[in-house]
């Protein structure tokens, strides 16, 4: 299979480390491209042109981290992520949802700023910084949480994810007051699957 993926996309991240926390990594080849650009090539392969984008060994494309992360994880028949057994209830659909709004908000943010100044909306940035500074205040009481200091899962991998998108932006400061939020985003990063986000894969 193919992963089409780019270096700063939290979306792409997500998927990346469902790859290795699956052990995938030596049935996925995760590839590089470029986006948001004139003619890529990519485009030929997802007209979209939105990552991550998958090509399963039949062919088909899927795209959708949420979908290409539950995909991945089933493919053993035995899902650990998506679905944890222990975790399946309401509450464990409550905070993955919370995390996605979290970075579905920050993805909003961070496009509006990479514009040229000119170009950009400062009533959207002003909405979107609000939004952040919130949500992090939320969540530096919901890493406290058991699903979220349990065995990995789905919620932990889409806050994380957002959390490192300071990786790429460094004007994203969510840790620096949010002690909690910091512990927990420390601990993660050690995990093999989330390191080996940080490497860019080759074109």
């Amino acid at each position: 299979m193919k992963l089409y993926v780019t270096a700063a996309s939290p979306y792409a991240r997500i998927t990346r480390i469902v790859v290795h926390e699956k052990g995938l990594a030596d049935r996925v080849r995760v590839l590089m491209v470029k986006t948001r650009v004139p003619d890529s090539p990519y485009y030929k392969i997802n007209p979209s042109g939105r990552v991550p984008y998958l090509v399963r060994d039949d062919g088909v494309g899927m795209e959708d981290s949420g979908l290409i992360a539950t995909y991945l994880d089933q493919l053993d028949c035995k899902p650990t992520l998506t679905y944890p057994q222990s975790l399946r209830n309401w509450e464990y659909g409550r905070l993955e949802a919370c995390a996605r709004s979290f970075l579905d908000g920050l993805a909003v943010l961070v496009r509006e700023l990479r514009r040229p100044e000119n170009e950009r909306s400062p009533a959207t940035i002003e909405h979107e910084w609000g939004r952040s500074r919130r949500m992090a205040d939320l969540w530096e009481t919901e890493v406290e949480h058991p699903i979220m200091q349990s065995q990995i899962n789905m919620a932990q991998i889409v806050l994380v994810s957002a959390v490192l998108m300071s990786d790429h932006f460094s004007e994203l400061d969510l840790l620096t007051s949010r002690p909690h939020l910091r512990q927990w985003s420390n601990r993660l990063v050690q995990r093999r699957s989330v390191k080996a986000t940080m490497l860019v894969p080759k074109a």
